[in-house]
């Protein structure tokens, strides 16, 4: 059975996000689900890592640098230009 590619999207901060975004707000962000109510019900499913660690903390602060992964997806977060 093959895998579905994995989509990598690049977030960039803006400078009212600096120094974070939610994950939950992220994965809205990035066109993943289409609210942060979504958001934090796909990370409670434990399938949300963040820096390769298991991430069930619905709000957690998500810096530039950090890398964020999902089934199907993957997301790199960027600090503010």
């Amino acid at each position: 059975m093959r895998r579905a590619p994995t989509q990598v999207h690049h977030f960039t901060l803006t400078e009212a996000q600096d120094p974070f975004i939610e994950v939950n707000q992220l994965l809205k962000m990035v066109g993943i689900v289409d609210s942060g109510g979504a958001g934090k019900m796909l990370v409670a499913t434990g399938n949300v890592t963040v820096d390769s660690a298991q991430e069930l903390r619905k709000t957690a602060k998500i810096r530039a640098g950090q890398h964020v992964q999902l089934p199907g997806h993957s997301i790199h977060v960027h600090a503010p230009k």
